[in-house]
């Protein structure tokens, strides 16, 4: 996942004095046959990136109902702030029926991106660095960013050096990438060991049905005092969301099966046949079922959401791997702590989401961008155990709410309370990415 970086104080200063517009449908009826098809306002993006997302096809009749899908397609590629559409009558056309000449006009948003780089997770709490991030790698919608972080309290506690670099096509393919390179050097205080680590990790995504998708990942992290730690998963999705970004409508469903780790007999360092132990916490050997449920409902300006994460995890798998819960992108009823460690999770959730402010672009100092306003609450439900099933000591409920901003590329900034009764007390969140994004990612 790339952890972009975004001008994220400059986005929130101005929304209150941006200019926007809406994206209308000027002049184009429904059943009026397409002559042709013309962009305007691409000047980084090669064409074919919104050709290949378009519905409405030359000499095909144009449908108002495509366009809407069209549009929702392209705002996914996060690369255009308003997108627009409109027809003009055909003067020398080759149909016998009335046609149109189809201009798609889009206005793109910033590119380069030299600026601090911000990270939010549960274990390190906030970083800041810096970074120099391209949106739009060579026209291409490949996104690449370079970057050092660091926490904030203490500064220079932990650090982090990393590379990210993702695309939904390779090659003109529809085979989406994405590839991470991350150095970290940082002591984790939830699990309770130092971890100096560097990690390569590839995530392949292979459309072969317009909604069902093949997924696979290999990646290697080799983790100071442990082991070399191989991974390797094979998988589905079936994707009916009406878009990746800010849903509203549809259902996702994901499996993954995932092997990680050889075991202590992969270390070249030391002989288990002795009973050594290999480089202080040995190596894993287990297998991860993951199962990623998302289901969304609108009607008016309310958005629910109901999300399931479940992963189970058989085998060996040592302390330095165990999930945790508590924070913005797990379990919003308690920051987290040494005594919420499992080997398997479960994170549940329901959401309702208020739009106050829908999507809408906006121009500061040439800088290009879009915002949207959403009031939200909630319940989360956690279950954290170590072997056999569950049960209702593993569980933990709360209920939170907050605003979420919606901004490029980070997806939305979430400002969030939550409250558990088992703590007694509320407490305040700030979260980047949606929750069932950053809840995969969560410790990288």
């Amino acid at each position: 996942m790339i952890d972009l970086v975004k001008k994220t104080c400059l986005l929130v200063g101005c929304c209150a004095f941006a200019a926007f517009a809406d994206a209308p449908v000027e002049g184009c009826a429904d059943g009026t046959v397409v002559s042709s098809i013309s962009f305007e306002g691409l000047e980084h993006t090669n064409p074919r990136v919104v050709e290949r997302e378009l519905l409405n096809k030359v000499g095909e009749p144009f449908s108002v109902e495509k366009f809407n899908a069209e549009k929702l397609r392209l705002q996914d590629l996060d690369l255009f702030t308003e997108i627009e559409v409109s027809c003009r009558s055909a003067s020398n056309s080759e149909f016998r029926i009335p046609s149109s000449e189809l201009t798609y006009t889009l206005k793109e948003i910033f590119r380069w991106i030299p600026a601090p780089a911000g990270k939010k997770t549960d274990r390190d709490g906030l970083m800041l660095g810096l970074a120099l991030a391209n949106l739009n790698v060579l026209g291409e919608d490949i996104r690449a960013e370079v970057q050092y972080r660091t926490t904030v309290d203490p500064f220079f506690d932990k650090n982090e050096y990393a590379f990210y670099a993702s695309s939904p096509y390779f090659l003109g393919f529809p085979l989406g990438w994405n590839f991470e390179f991350l150095v970290t050097d940082s002591y984790d205080n939830i699990r309770g060991f130092q971890e100096n680590s560097i990690l390569l990790d590839l995530d392949l995504d292979y459309k072969v049905l317009p909604h069902l998708s093949l997924l696979w990942t290999v990646a290697g992290r080799d983790l100071q005092d442990a082991a070399f730690l191989p991974e390797l998963g094979i998988g589905f999705a079936f994707d009916y969301r009406d878009s990746k970004l800010d849903t509203r409508r549809g259902v996702y469903f994901e499996y993954m099966l995932t092997h990680v780790g050889e075991g202590d007999d992969s270390d070249s360092d030391c002989d288990v046949s002795n009973g050594e132990s290999c480089r202080g916490m040995g190596g894993e050997n287990f297998w991860e079922y993951l199962t990623d449920a998302r289901a969304y409902f609108t009607l008016g300006k309310f958005v629910t959401g109901a999300t399931a994460l479940v992963r189970l995890r058989p085998g060996d798998v040592k302390f330095y791997d165990y999930y945790y819960h508590g924070g913005a992108n797990t379990f919003r009823g308690h920051e987290a702590d040494s005594l919420s460690l499992g080997v398997h999770e479960a994170l549940l959730t329901l959401e309702e989401r208020f739009v106050l402010l829908e999507r809408r672009s906006a121009s500061v100092a040439g800088v290009n961008f879009f915002y949207g306003v959403q009031l939200v609450a909630g319940l989360d439900g956690s279950l954290l155990w170590d072997k056999g099933h569950p049960g209702w000591d593993d569980y933990e409920g709360a209920v939170y709410g907050g605003l979420h901003l919606v901004i490029p590329a980070l997806d939305r900034i979430r400002f969030e309370v939550g409250y558990s009764p088992d703590k007694g007390e509320p407490v305040f969140y700030f979260g980047l990415f949606d929750k069932v994004t950053s809840s995969r990612w969560r410790s990288r």
